[in-house]
């Protein structure tokens, strides 16, 4: 999947990795409650999050690793409905005008009747609810002023 931003790289990589208490309110897909950072660390976090869906709810513990400066990979350590070893990765690549060109590469499988659903559902709309939670997130930082 691509999606594509006026903000640089370097606030798009922030806000992947911003794990403090705002993280659910730069990312609409997370739900507060199921949001927990349990280690931070140079290169590497461990981070339990999720969303309520119609259906119930769904989380993962992932360890997110930055270790390429172009690349932010969250990886499934334990989860209610994804399993261990699922992915999802973040490649940002500069536009030539100041903004960023985002690759998501998303590589989950389902483990419950839930799971499967949900990662059926996002595999055959080819991905668009991911782009559409990432563009909000986007166009909410771009109203607002640079920090």
């Amino acid at each position: 999947m691509e999606v594509e931003t006026s903000l640089p790289p370097e606030r798009v990589r922030a806000a992947l990795l911003d794990f403090s208490d705002r993280r659910p309110d730069i990312w609409p897909g997370l739900t507060r409650s199921l949001y927990k950072a349990h280690s931070v660390g140079e290169t590497t976090a461990d981070i339990q999050e999720g969303t309520k869906t119609p259906f119930g709810k769904v989380w993962a513990t992932e360890r997110y690793d930055w270790s390429d400066p172009n690349t932010v990979r969250w990886t499934v350590q334990e989860s209610n409905f994804s399993t261990v070893g699922s992915y999802v990765a973040a490649t940002l690549e500069p536009r030539g005008d100041g903004g960023t060109r985002v690759h998501i590469e998303w590589s989950r499988s389902g483990t419950t009747l839930l799971g499967k659903f949900l990662v059926r559902l996002i595999v055959m709309s080819k991905g668009k609810p991911i782009v559409s939670s990432v563009q909000q997130a986007f166009k909410k930082m771009e109203a607002e002023p640079a920090s």
